[in-house]
């Protein structure tokens, strides 16, 4: 039912379990970035320590853990340990794939264009919207000068800044409606993309893009109708019941 929606959101199987399900996150979380904060200052000892074997390093320096690997094991565990990246890469990509084509599909033609649409015509225009999505992939990854680093950042930036005040706004303010929250996702994504090609500021675009998505959820909610007395009870309900849980 509706009082368990923010448990659902979080993948939990009931409010019960969010305490154990924020601690085995967080740990998780913790013991990944610790390591990958790990490999990075060993690689920094290392190669000042074996300058002639850096110049890989010094031209790209997301190549650390590549060049580790094939540095210190031997090449059949470097091999082994080389495909875990490759099925990181390909794993995550088909998933990112499959996600904007169902977002595309089912939110956008299907909800705006054609809400009538048959089944059939759904799964072509999801096939077709995942090779759109392929190839734009490909073309932006064909620019020699850009990075891994840099366009996961750009990218969480867009995500962060365009569904993390909506998110967070959701969770702990009633008076949220659906045209706050569309105003603030267009806000926050459109000021992530000019504060990133325009501004020439070392800021991370993912802070003014953030700030206007909030500003402007807050601004156009308390500007327009207050949402419906059951939308509200719901919240009030999944409330109560999360903070009786955790």
């Amino acid at each position: 039912g509706q009082p368990h929606i923010l448990a659902r959101f979080m993948a939990a199987d009931s409010v019960k379990s969010m305490k154990k399900a924020r601690r085995i996150g967080m740990t998780w979380m913790i013991l990944c970035l610790g390591g990958a904060v790990a490999v990075g200052y060993f690689g920094i000892a290392w190669f000042q320590l074996h300058p002639e074997q850096a110049d890989a390093v010094t031209n790209n320096n997301e190549r650390i853990f590549i060049e580790l690997a094939q540095i210190l094991f031997n090449p059949w565990v470097a091999g082994v340990i080389l495909s875990a990246i490759l099925a990181a890469v390909m794993s995550t990509l088909s998933c990112q794939l499959l996600v904007c084509s169902s977002a595309i599909t089912e939110d956008f033609y299907k909800g705006f264009i054609r809400p009538h649409a048959a089944q059939k015509e759904l799964v072509w225009i999801g096939r077709a919207m995942v090779l759109l999505i392929a190839l734009i992939s490909i073309w932006i990854a064909a620019d020699p000068d850009s990075k891994v680093l840099g366009l996961v950042s750009y990218a969480w930036a867009g995500f962060g800044a365009a569904f993390g005040p909506v998110i967070i706004l959701s969770v702990f303010w009633r008076r949220m409606n659906a045209a706050g929250a569309l105003s603030g996702m267009v806000a926050g994504a459109l000021v992530v993309v000019l504060w990133k090609q325009y501004s020439g500021s070392a800021l991370y675009e993912i802070v003014p893009g953030f700030i206007a998505g909030l500003i402007a959820i807050v601004v156009v909610s308390l500007l327009t109708k207050a949402p419906a007395q059951a939308v509200v009870d719901n919240f009030d309900r999944a409330d109560r019941d999360f903070r009786t849980a955790v």
